[in-house]
């Protein structure tokens, strides 16, 4: 069983930036940041695979947000620029051992281990 912990959330403006760290207990291979903002059901927002690093973005984030490995420390952030308050909600870091498809790395049942969540709040 690995587990997932998440920091980095926090209160900020809009046009501002925060970086997301997901620190895992052990090696995972597919690892991706979902959202959920209140009221709404939780969506995609990126995922990334061990060796050779192939990406995956949902439309809204896409020139934004950035999803980036440090496989050594098993790390996965979310770095998050031009924030605008739709971008509220909590974001949780999943992951799996396995080698997903592309075509399945949005899929939130294609992973395995889920962390608790951090807070991101884009409001003046």
């Amino acid at each position: 069983q690995v587990q997932l912990v998440e920091s980095g959330g926090g209160l900020v403006q809009p046009g501002g930036s925060l970086r997301l760290s997901c620190e895992a207990s052990g090696r995972t291979f597919t690892d991706a940041w979902f959202r959920q903002a209140p009221g709404k059901e939780r969506e995609f927002v990126a995922a990334i695979r061990r060796n050779g690093g192939a990406t995956q973005y949902t439309d809204s984030v896409k020139g934004r947000f950035t999803i980036s490995r440090d496989g050594a420390e098993n790390r996965v952030y979310l770095q998050m620029n031009r924030l605008n308050p739709e971008d509220t909600a909590v974001y949780y870091c999943a992951a799996t051992s396995r080698r997903l498809i592309i075509t399945a790395m949005h899929i939130d049942r294609s992973y395995d281990y889920w962390g608790e969540g951090t807070q991101v709040t884009v409001s003046s």
